[in-house]
């Protein structure tokens, strides 16, 4: 399984595990989905976590390779979809982003609401530029929305990949702990967060970030 569910109280950690780099493909983004059904109807607060050294590597690229240009276009919309869901999930979503996590790796990144990154020589940032590809609108969109505004030239046209200390000044992550305590850092920052769940956290949420999800949707519908 590429994405499991595990409760703790009322806090639901949605682990990303292929054994590999955690690529975004058709098989991740239904497994992560059906998580984020299921938190919905069992949680309170959200955690995000990938795989020792691997948050994600973002879009799985040897399937983009042979797949018809259609099949590109659709894996590209769904995982829009997927980061317009986390952007707007009406319950706190804390990422514990455990490694590298490049291309639409920052963008799960971007749309969760707490970012928390595990300390080591690990990359971060939107690579797009450099191998030759276009980011998808709603990459540009969470860009504006949350990194630093110093940091968008470098981060979205250089494409600048920064270490997680350098990710926290960006706007990547907003905070760094140790490695092994990463995830029970997250965890604890989501049971805080947990209790104010309810519909006008939702709404507040939604309102904060109306233009931004306004501008995303239609691109990946």
């Amino acid at each position: 399984m590429s994405a499991t569910i595990e409760l703790h109280g009322d806090v639901a950690v949605i682990t990303m595990d292929d054994g590999k780099a955690n690529a975004i493909n058709p098989t991740m983004l239904g497994a992560l989905n059906a998580a984020l059904d299921q938190a919905e109807k069992q949680a309170k607060a959200v955690v995000i976590v990938g795989r020792e050294q691997r948050f994600s590597a973002g879009f799985d690229l040897k399937l983009m390779q042979g797949a018809a240009p259609q099949e590109v276009t659709d894996l590209v919309k769904g995982g829009g979809r997927l980061a317009l869901r986390l952007y707007d999930f009406p319950m706190p979503v804390v990422a514990a982003c455990t490694g590298h996590g490049i291309a639409m790796g920052c963008f799960i990144l971007l749309a969760c609401d707490v970012r928390i990154g595990a300390m080591g020589p690990y990359k971060i940032g939107a690579n797009e530029t450099a191998i030759n590809m276009v980011l998808p609108a709603f990459g540009f969109e969470l860009a504006k929305a949350r990194l630093n505004p110093r940091f968008l030239t470098d981060s979205v046209i250089n494409s600048t990949l920064y270490d997680p200390e350098q990710a926290v000044v960006a706007g990547y992550l907003d905070s760094v702990a140790a490695p092994d305590n990463v995830l029970e850092v997250a965890i604890a920052r989501a049971q805080e967060l947990s209790v104010l769940t309810s519909k006008a956290y939702a709404m507040n949420k939604h309102l904060l970030r109306r233009h931004s999800l306004d501008a995303i949707a239609p691109t990946v519908m």
